[in-house]
């Protein structure tokens, strides 16, 4: 994107910016806010300066990563772009056929890449030029086509991996994010943007949601636990910044490389750290925990997916079913 600066000219905003040949250009602009005439601003300006083949899907791609700037998916383009942009980068959207589509799944296949992660890198593509299409930056949009949807991912650990996995955290951080992530059934991206202001030990509540309208998925307000409750007391007397996962006084982005230890010490199979939610809907459902509760303690503001999940678990299952079936 060229710098460009937004003004006012009788009583109306408008954009000014110099093109390549140094001349300035000046457009008036329909926005009433300032936000949004820095938004109308930078469509325009792409859509004045595209190349006569029309916006490439980089100048596209970049336009997206700064509308949702400061938002968990701006990391994730930023992520993903490594690998799509090298690609598709330079095509225009009218460019995109489904055989280059095939050919990138193809590649990444052949470069030890699994479907789940193709999938993310080419929904990421596709949802960036819907986007671009709702901001009327382009006609169309193409297929992008993906592998298909992956069967779910099961794995549960048991009580005996669980306490083992506990005593191989070497990190008192990465100790109190699996404890977190057991009691809790937070998802980690949760939890390592859990700060001390959403901790009440008072109350003995945690609220996964950092406010009222960001992300909620999964995001519920919890009891805290017996369990829970002395390793953050612990964790609140050692505590040198806001954020509840901290190393050296400063939030911690990734436990990948602590967890991935601690799992190889304990001489657990493959766990991933979302395994350890499941492993939490799983135990509460052991427990003869109602399906409902369980959905709510997970966050899903729809039980049947938490019943179709977790409820082969409790010991209640089918049991009127069979008894149905006494001869």
């Amino acid at each position: 994107m060229r710098d460009y600066r937004i003004g006012r000219l009788k009583g109306r905003f408008v954009v000014m910016w110099n093109d390549d040949g140094g001349s300035r250009r000046r457009y008036r602009l329909e926005a009433h806010t300032q936000k949004d005439a820095e938004r109308e601003a930078r469509d325009l300006i792409l859509r004045q300066t595209a190349p006569a083949k029309g916006l490439l899907v980089s100048q596209l791609w970049a336009a997206y990563q700064e509308e949702v700037a400061g938002r968990r998916q701006e990391s994730k383009l930023a992520q993903t772009g490594k690998n799509v942009l090298p690609v598709f980068g330079h095509l225009s959207p009218d460019q995109i056929s489904i055989e280059d589509c095939r050919r990138f799944i193809a590649n990444r296949r052949q470069a030890g890449r699994k479907d789940a992660t193709i999938r993310t890198e080419l929904g990421c593509l596709r949802t960036a030029l819907t986007w671009a299409v709702k901001a009327k930056l382009i006609r169309n949009a193409p297929r992008i086509e993906m592998p298909q949807t992956p069967p779910p991912r099961e794995r549960y650990l048991d009580r005996d991996e669980v306490a083992r996995l506990l005593t191989a955290c070497g990190d008192p951080h990465i100790r109190l994010v699996v404890l977190l992530m057991l009691t809790t059934a937070g998802r980690i991206g949760a939890l390592l943007e859990l700060t001390w202001d959403r901790v009440d030990l008072d109350r003995r509540l945690i609220k996964l949601a950092t406010n009222d309208i960001g992300p909620r998925k999964g995001r519920a307000t919890v009891p805290i636990n017996d369990t829970l409750m002395a390793a953050l007391q612990t964790a609140d007397k050692a505590a040198i910044s806001a954020y509840v996962i901290e190393w050296g006084g400063r939030k911690v982005s990734s436990i990948k490389t602590g967890f991935n230890a601690a799992v190889k010490r304990a001489g657990i199979d493959h766990c991933t750290p979302h395994d350890l939610r499941r492993t939490a809907g799983r135990f509460m459902a052991e427990a003869g925990v109602p399906m409902e509760e369980i959905a709510q303690y997970l966050g899903h503001t729809n039980p049947a997916i938490t019943r179709s999940t977790y409820a082969r678990f409790s010991p209640e299952y089918l049991r009127s079913a069979a008894s149905a079936l006494e001869m």
